[in-house]
C-alpha cells in the first residue's frame, strides 16, 4: 500500500496541463526502495486539446476532458483500466485495501513555498520550490524546479491547470491553491520518502504533431475493473 501510495503522489506531481499539442521528455532515476532495485525511466509526455497522454515502458496514463475518462496501462500485462473523472483509484483497489486508501487521501495535507534558490536545468533557468506532502504520518519532501522561459506561455493555462488537477484527483481548493504559487512549468523534481530518492529532468520541450494513436488505449488490450492482492506485490 504505501508503494500505491507513492506512485499517485508521484502521478499528482508529474501532471502539468497545456492546451497546444507540446511533446515533453522526461528522464527519471528511481533509487532502490522495498526491495525493487534503482530504475533508469524515459517518460514522453503529450499535451493536446483537453487530452494528457503520459506513457512509459511500463505504463501509460491518459487524461481525457471531453470523454471524462482517464484510462490506466499496463504494458506488460497488456490491461488497462478506465475510471470517470473526478479519478477515484479507490474504486479499483481491492475490497480489503480500499479503507485504508480512503484513510491515506483524507489525511493528505500539502504545503508549497518558494526557497529563494535558482538553478540551470538543461537550457532551462528555474526557481526553487519546496514541497511537503504528508499522508498518514508519512511525509514525502519534494524540491520542484520551475522555469518561465519554457517555449509556450504557461501562465495562459493557470486555471486549465486548476480544472484538471480537481478533475483528476477530486482535490480540495486549499490543495490547488498550494500549487498556484509555482510559476513557471516544473523542469526538475527532487523527490525522497523513507529513504527513496526520485528525481525527474525534463530533457525536452517542443511542440510537433502527436501520433495519431497517442491518445487512446493501445489495440489488443484488455479492460480490468480491479487491482488484485498479486498486482500489488501482496501474497
Amino acid at each position: 500500500m504505501k508503494k500505491l501510495i507513492l506512485a499517485i503522489t508521484v502521478l499528482m506531481v508529474s501532471f502539468t496541463f497545456l492546451s497546444a499539442d507540446i511533446y515533453i521528455k522526461q528522464e527519471t532515476k528511481t533509487g532502490a526502495f522495498m526491495g525493487q532495485p534503482e530504475k533508469n525511466i524515459t517518460q514522453e509526455q503529450w499535451f493536446g486539446k483537453n487530452k494528457i497522454a503520459t506513457i512509459s515502458e511500463e505504463a501509460s496514463y491518459i487524461v481525457n476532458l471531453e470523454e471524462k475518462k482517464i484510462y490506466i496501462i499496463r504494458h506488460q500485462q497488456k490491461k488497462y483500466f478506465a475510471m470517470d473523472l473526478p479519478f477515484d483509484i479507490g474504486k479499483i483497489l481491492p475490497e480489503q485495501a480500499a479503507p485504508m486508501y480512503k484513510a491515506a487521501m483524507d489525511s493528505m495535507t500539502v504545503t508549497v513555498a518558494a526557497n529563494g534558490q535558482t538553478k540551470t536545468i538543461g537550457k532551462w533557468n528555474s526557481k526553487g520550490y519546496d514541497i511537503t506532502i504528508s499522508v498518514m504520518g508519512m511525509e514525502v519532501k519534494i524540491i520542484m524546479w520551475a522555469s518561465t522561459e519554457v517555449p509556450f506561455d504557461y501562465k495562459s493555462f493557470s486555471s486549465l491547470y486548476s480544472e484538471m488537477m480537481k478533475a483528476q484527483f477530486s482535490m480540495g481548493e486549499k490543495f490547488i491553491e498550494e500549487f498556484k504559487k509555482i510559476d513557471g512549468y516544473p523542469v526538475s523534481t527532487e523527490l525522497t520518502q523513507m529513504g527513496m530518492m526520485v528525481n525527474s529532468n525534463v530533457t525536452e520541450i517542443s511542440e510537433k504533431p502527436a501520433p495519431a494513436d497517442v491518445y487512446k488505449v493501445p489495440a489488443g488490450y484488455t479492460l480490468q475493473e480491479k487491482l488484485t492482492a498479486e498486482d500489488m506485490g501482496q501474497k
